[in-house]
């Protein structure tokens, strides 16, 4: 299934139309974040599982 810009636009002013402007950027706002917040989760987690295999590397 392919969403073409036509498609996505006609998604876009629906979703405009039932949530409103703020309401869809406090969304936009939060889902960044969020995407945000797991990147970061994502790269402490390799640094602790790189620092891990190090230290049972030396020993």
């Amino acid at each position: 299934m392919n969403l073409g810009p036509t498609e996505l636009l006609i998604i876009l002013v629906i979703v405009l139309l039932l949530f409103g402007v703020g309401r869809v950027s406090k969304i936009g706002g939060e889902l960044g974040s969020a995407v945000a917040n797991f990147r970061r989760g994502m790269q402490d987690a390799s640094k602790e599982k790189n620092e891990e295999s190090k230290s049972e590397s030396k020993s």
